[in-house]
C-alpha cells in the first residue's frame, strides 16, 4: 500500500524525467559497440560518460577493468543510513552493432521519438537500464534510503568474458543484500514483470566432409554423396515430426500459467500468414522451459553462380537453447552424441563448441521479492507483475548467483514485446520507462522499510 512518501516519490520521478531523457539520448549517441575493435574508443568514452553521470549524483564513481584487456566497467557507491541494506544495481553500457543503416527508419545513433517511443541503438538495451538506476538515485537526492552500489558492465554483448574475474576482483565492495539486474523486460505495455527463469545457450559449429575435393556432379553423382546432402540429413534429425528438439537427454520443465494470446504471438514474432508453430506443449513452455534449436548460419556455395559440382564439405552453426534445470555441459555432450550418431554414409564430422551459457532459475520468494512486487503494482497503478520466463539467455546472471549466494537477485528491465533489441529500430516505450524508474525508486524505499 502506498503512503505519502511514495506519492512524493512519484512526483519527484515525473520532475526529473526530462533530464533523464536527455542523459539517455546523450548515451545513445555514443557508439559503444563492444564487438567492433574499431570502436573501442567509443566503449571507453561510454564508460567515462556513465561514470560522470553517477559522480554528479554524489556517488564515488570510477572506471575499472580486469587486467589490461578487459572492457571498461563502472563501479559507483553512495551511502544511505547506517545499518540500511545494501542494493547492487546492474546494467551494461555496451551495445549491439547497428548493422545495415538502411533497415532503420531513423539514424541508429541519433535518438528519435516517434509515436511515444524513443528509437536508437541502446535506447532500451541497455542504456535505459543505466538511466533507470540513475533516475532512482536522482529522485532521492541526499535522502537515499539504502546503501547503493552501481555496477555497469562494458562487455555484456560479447559474452562477459572477464565478468567472473571482475566480480572476484571487486567481490568485497560489490557484495549486497539485494541485486537488481536491469537487463530484461516486462510482459506487455501496461503489465510489469519480474524475470524468474532464463534458458541457457550452447552454440556449436558442425562440419561434414564427404570428399577430399570437389568433383563433377554428372560423373560422380549417384555414387558419391555430396556434403550438403549429408549435412541436411544431420540437420533434419535434430527435430521430430512435430518440431520438438529430438536430442535425447535434454531437460524440459513446466512453465508459469501465463496466457500468450495467438494474435499477439503472431504479431510479435512476425510470422507469415498460415505459418504453423513447431513443437508441443503450451506456448510459454516452448518459449521458456523447453529446449529449442535453430540453425543460425550455413557455409555452402551460393545459388547464383553454382556449378555442377559435388560439394566436398559443408558447415552449419547450431544454436541450442537449454531449459532451466539443465546444464551447458550436459547439453554439449547430448548434442555431440546426437550429431555423431546421425552423420550418414561414413562422412567425417567435426564438432566445435563455440560458446556456452548456463540457464537460470530464480527462487522468487522472500522479503526482497515482496517489496519488488508491491513497488511494481503501485507503479503500474494496481497491475501486479507477472513472473515471467525468458527464452533468451543472460548467462552472467548465473555468475551473480554463484558469486553472491546469499543475495536476493531481482531481474527487471525496460523492454516490452516491441522493443526490437538487437534489431533495427530498437525503441523504448517512454511512458513505460517512467513506470520502470518509479518502480525501482519505490522498491528501494520499501527495501529500507
Amino acid at each position: 500500500m502506498s503512503d505519502a512518501r511514495d506519492d512524493q516519490l512519484r512526483g519527484k520521478i515525473h520532475e526529473v524525467l526530462p533530464g533523464l531523457r536527455r542523459d539517455l539520448e546523450d548515451l545513445v549517441r555514443i557508439e559503444s559497440v563492444s564487438a567492433d575493435p574499431a570502436r573501442s574508443a567509443e566503449v571507453e568514452r561510454s564508460a567515462e560518460a556513465v561514470r560522470d553521470l553517477f559522480a554528479a549524483e554524489g556517488c564515488e564513481a570510477r572506471v575499472t577493468r580486469y587486467g589490461d584487456d578487459g572492457a571498461p566497467a563502472v563501479i559507483a557507491h553512495k551511502a544511505g543510513p547506517e545499518g540500511a541494506p545494501t542494493v547492487l544495481l546492474y546494467a551494461h553500457h555496451d551495445v549491439q552493432p547497428e548493422n545495415d543503416h538502411a533497415e532503420w527508419d531513423s539514424p541508429p545513433w541519433e535518438p528519435t521519438e516517434r509515436d511515444g517511443r524513443l528509437y536508437g541503438r541502446g535506447a532500451a538495451d541497455d542504456k535505459a537500464g543505466i538511466v533507470t538506476h540513475l533516475g532512482a538515485l536522482r529522485a532521492f537526492g541526499d535522502d537515499l534510503p539504502v546503501n547503493v552500489v552501481v555496477f555497469i558492465e562494458g562487455e555484456e554483448e560479447v559474452g562477459s568474458d572477464s565478468l567472473v574475474d571482475l566480480l572476484k576482483q571487486h567481490e568485497a565492495e560489490l557484495r549486497a543484500d539485494v541485486i537488481v539486474i536491469a537487463d530484461s523486460g516486462n510482459w506487455d505495455i501496461g503489465v510489469p514483470a519480474l524475470t524468474t527463469s532464463l534458458r541457457g545457450l550452447v552454440r556449436a559449429d558442425i562440419e561434414v566432409r564427404t570428399l577430399t575435393h570437389a568433383v563433377h556432379s554428372g560423373m560422380w553423382g549417384g555414387l558419391a554423396p555430396d556434403a550438403l546432402i549429408a549435412l541436411s540429413r544431420v540437420i533434419a534429425s535434430l527435430h521430430d515430426d512435430e518440431g520438438n528438439v529430438a536430442i535425447e537427454g535434454l531437460h524440459s520443465g513446466p512453465a508459469a500459467d501465463v496466457d500468450y494470446p495467438e494474435e499477439r504471438l503472431r504479431a510479435e514474432s512476425g510470422a507469415i500468414p498460415g505459418l504453423e508453430w513447431i513443437g508441443s506443449g503450451s506456448a510459454v513452455e516452448r518459449l521458456w522451459t523447453k529446449p529449442a534449436l535453430s540453425i543460425t548460419g550455413l557455409d555452402a556455395p551460393q545459388v547464383d553462380g553454382a556449378s555442377n559440382t559435388l560439394v566436398p564439405s559443408a558447415r552449419a552453426k547450431i544454436s541450442l537453447r537449454i531449459a532451466p534445470g539443465d546444464t551447458a555441459a550436459n547439453a554439449v555432450e547430448r548434442l555431440r552424441e546426437h550429431v555423431e550418431k546421425n552423420v550418414p554414409w561414413g562422412a567425417e564430422l567435426t564438432f566445435t563448441v563455440v560458446d556456452t551459457g548456463e540457464a537460470t532459475q530464480i527462487d522468487a520468494t522472500g522479503p526482497a521479492y515482496d517489496a519488488a512486487r508491491e513497488a511494481f503494482t503501485e507503479a503500474w497503478d494496481g497491475t501486479a507483475p507477472v513472473d515471467m520466463g525468458v527464452g533468451g539467455s543472460i548467462p552472467f546472471i548465473a555468475e551473480f548467483l554463484e558469486t553472491f549466494p546469499d543475495a536476493s537477485v531481482l531481474v527487471t528491465g525496460v523492454e516490452d514485446p516491441d522493443t526490437r533489441a538487437h534489431g533495427a529500430n530498437e525503441g523504448l516505450h517512454l511512458a513505460e520507462f517512467e513506470k520502470v524508474v518509479l518502480a525501482e525508486a519505490l522498491m528501494l524505499a520499501k527495501l529500507a522499510r
